[in-house]
């Protein structure tokens, strides 16, 4: 690949790695305007305004004052060349000293191209309030909101170009690397208006209609406004990002969402996208822009970590599949959680190593540890691998499901129903085991059989073998299975255990989190389609129990290997 390699981004939802701090007026603007200022805690007006990224609208020229970048530049001053000249009192510049009291500055000239620039906010709302939040008052409808995340990534990166700073001193971490693409998969933000938005895809950049919240895209601020995708919103991305890797331009892509929500759809990306490519995942405990923000730095060692090509096999293919970087760490995607609001708050999950490398340390990447589960191009349920349709089940008898359109892309319609469940201790209501009292199982079965043909269950159990606490509750599971919807057992929460496989009508979820393995299940039921139902749910034959535990077989492979 001639030149710089380029690299696709792909925004995703939720990300606070692509939101940013409220917008509010600035003290300039106030004192400005006659507005009350901004005060501390003892009330008086605060020393210094935020600055925000902001574009020039002409050349400014600038005069800065000599040694202010650094409280010993100036005990270094026998160092440095003379400045630009001086201005006097009364702030007129001059190339040459007039009086003892001039000051040495430097001379710049502000361009507009130069990129976006610090400087006070000085907006206010239409009838000259200032703006105190996101929303033009608290809880404000949509129409009196603005969105703080960004709707894709190209000014998150030159934001971190123009005015990131690297261990060296020098700016464009990013573009000095590579070049990048911008891709809206299933954004932060959205053009409610329809304007022009910068849609780099086959049909080419173009106005759009109109996009809706909670349809086109899906913020959580306004946190009264927040919504969240449902679960067709896996095929789109599935897709999405396939036919971006597909296309033959990148050497990888970096995909950026909410912190406590990439863990699923890194995993998701590393079972359905038919790549051999490396894609990043990145987040961020804090918004771009609040102090000790980490999202950026998340970026960057994205950035070098696909440029550093140590993903790479002897024939150039990934061999460690979807990653998180985060922190400089480089974690597995199957084996990442979040485990608290922080920098550095997300561990491997299982017990079992899950943090394979490191990025933005001293030197190039480096990976230490290789996972040995099928992913991406060698995962066996990826988009490729998955059939045109399947065998579902409903409560009428079975039925063939859709998987795939004619152009081999994931239907919305396909994607499988399966539910959580997390079972405990002391569930059962009183010493009588009579299954009918599990009412929310109960129901959830049933409303599988009318509505879902393709569904199935995860339950949490005891650690590490994910064992049911009660015979009443494994009863009614039981039921599930042999009504053709796969159960899997899992360990309690972050076990370090292996669920092996256990006695037919269940799968085992070895030491995948719930969270996980409901994905799996769900990738598994497009590849291999409910399991064969018994006439009875609770009293199959031996037949059925046979067919039944044949067709388990093939979904135990999957997880034992994935």
């Amino acid at each position: 690949m001639a030149g710089k390699p380029r690299i696709a981004h792909l925004a995703g939802p939720n990300a606070t790695i692509q939101n940013s701090p409220p917008l509010v007026t600035s003290n300039k603007a106030r004192a400005k305007h006659g507005l009350p200022p901004l005060t501390d805690d003892d009330g008086g007006a605060l020393r210094f305004d935020v600055l925000r990224a902001q574009r020039l609208a002409a050349p400014a020229t600038v005069y800065v004052e000599q040694f202010s970048a650094h409280p010993l530049e100036r005990d270094a001053a026998e160092l440095y060349g003379p400045p630009d000249g001086y201005l006097d009192a009364s702030g007129t510049f001059h190339k040459e000293r007039r009086g003892a009291d001039d000051t040495p500055v430097y001379e710049i000239t502000l361009q507009p191209e130069d990129g976006v620039y610090p400087l006070p906010y000085m907006a206010r709302q239409l009838d000259g309030r200032p703006w105190e939040e996101d929303c033009a008052h608290p809880m404000a409808p949509e129409a009196r909101a603005r969105q703080p995340f960004y709707p894709d990534g190209s000014r998150l990166f030159e934001e971190i170009d123009r005015l990131g700073i690297g261990e060296k001193g020098i700016g464009n971490l990013i573009g000095s690397r590579a070049e990048v693409d911008f891709y809206r998969v299933v954004p932060s933000s959205g053009y409610t208006k329809g304007l022009a938005a910068k849609l780099r895809t086959d049909a080419g950049d173009g106005d759009i209609e109109a996009e809706v919240r909670g349809r086109d895209f899906f913020p959580y601020r306004p946190y009264h406004l927040g919504p969240a995708p449902p679960r067709p919103a896996l095929a789109r991305i599935a897709n999405a990002v396939q036919r971006v890797l597909a296309s033959g331009r990148y050497a990888g892509a970096v995909w950026t969402q909410g912190s406590p929500r990439i863990e699923e759809t890194v995993y998701w990306l590393n079972l359905l996208v038919d790549t051999t490519l490396p894609i990043c995942g990145n987040a961020a405990q804090r918004p771009h822009g609040q102090v000790s923000n980490d999202g950026d730095k998340n970026i960057v060692d994205s950035v070098d970590y696909i440029v550093s090509r140590v993903w790479a096999d002897e024939a150039g293919r990934d061999r460690a599949g979807v990653v998180l970087v985060q922190d400089q760490q480089v974690f597995a995607a199957r084996d990442v959680q979040k485990a608290d609001a922080r920098p550095g708050g997300y561990v491997a999950t299982g017990g079992h190593g899950g943090i394979i490398g490191a990025a933005g340390w001293d030197g190039p990447a480096v990976l230490t540890y290789i996972p040995a589960t099928r992913h991406t191009y060698q995962s066996l349920v990826n988009l490729t691998r998955l059939p045109n349709e399947v065998a579902g089940r409903l409560a009428s008898g079975p039925t063939r499901v859709a998987i795939k359109d004619a152009h081999g892309e994931l239907l919305d319609s396909a994607i499988p129903k399966v539910t959580i469940v997390k079972d405990g201790n002391y569930n059962i209501d009183d010493y009588d085991d009579d299954p009918s009292r599990e009412v929310d199982l109960l129901a959830q079965i049933d409303r599988n059989l009318a509505a879902h043909p393709l569904a199935g269950f995860v339950v949490e159990g005891l650690s590490p073998y994910g064992r049911l606490t009660s015979a009443v509750r494994t009863r009614v599971m039981r039921r599930a299975a042999y009504a053709g919807m796969p159960v899997v057992l899992t360990g309690r929460g972050n076990a370090e255990g292996f669920v092996p496989p256990p006695a037919a009508p269940f799968i085992g979820g070895r030491n995948l989190t719930a969270t996980k393995a409901r994905l799996l299940l769900m990738a598994c039921l497009m590849k291999l389609g409910s399991l064969p139902a018994a006439a009875d749910p609770d009293r199959p034959t031996a037949t059925e129990i046979g067919a039944a535990r044949q067709a388990i077989a093939a979904y135990q492979e999957v997880f034992d290997t994935h």
